[in-house]
């Protein structure tokens, strides 16, 4: 599965939803960030390697592939990885196996792979950023996540939520007024609801028994 979308509108959490659904629920659910690993190390992260095949190497280490063995591995932000690190998963993803840096042995792996990213693959693939074979790997089913603009409706929804998680934690009451909810929701939100859970927690911070919509202009509008 790919899911595609911009940052912030949840890509991860439709991914988690995707696992807890499927019959993979009670099996491991391993993220990877692939614009965090540096490509050297990409194949120890995921393979995993044998004690003694590098320097640093003091044991042996099951890497993403095997962690995830009967559960889901969440390739997220796939559109950063290195052509070579793309390389190694087309690899692992048709075989089923793979093996660890510094090993021999095959070692069959039976994972549903989620992957995600805010680019456009197949501008990447045409500007030889992203392998084509790889994408049709990974897109047997693409699901895209609309921004928070697209489903303005969601924004109450999601600003209550936000908010009763604040009073749980914090043992304070706070509620949002009508006017107040109306600006949340004809706000531009380039962030998404990554940026709409900071507005109202930091809402949450400044205002006292109840935000309106004065609160919202000082506090969010800039």
């Amino acid at each position: 599965v790919l899911i595609t979308g911009q940052n912030g509108v949840g890509k991860e959490l439709v991914a988690q939803l995707l696992h807890e659904s499927s019959k993979r629920r009670d099996k491991p659910f391993v993220t990877v960030n692939c614009a965090a690993i540096p490509s050297e190390l990409i194949e120890s992260q995921l393979f995993g390697h044998e004690k003694g095949s590098f320097t640093s190497a003091v044991k042996m280490h099951k890497g993403d592939f095997e962690q995830a063995d009967g559960g889901t591995l969440f390739l997220d932000e796939i559109g950063d990885m290195s052509m070579a690190a793309q390389a190694k998963i087309l690899r692992a993803l048709q075989e089923k196996k793979i093996t660890r840096v510094g090993g021999e042995k095959s070692i069959p792996v039976d994972v549903r792979v989620i992957s995600a990213t805010n680019k456009n693959l197949k501008e990447e693939i045409a500007e030889g950023r992203f392998r084509e074979d790889l994408f049709h790997r990974l897109s047997v089913i693409e699901i895209r996540v609309p921004s928070l603009c697209e489903r303005r409706e969601d924004i109450p929804i999601l600003a209550q939520y936000f908010l009763d998680n604040l009073i749980k934690a914090n043992e304070r009451e706070l509620v949002i007024s009508d006017g107040a909810m109306q600006k949340l929701k004809n706000y531009t939100w380039s962030g998404n609801v990554r940026e709409l859970e900071n507005a109202i927690e930091r809402l949450y911070v400044f205002c006292d028994n109840i935000i309106v919509e004065e609160d919202v202009e000082k506090y969010l509008y800039w």
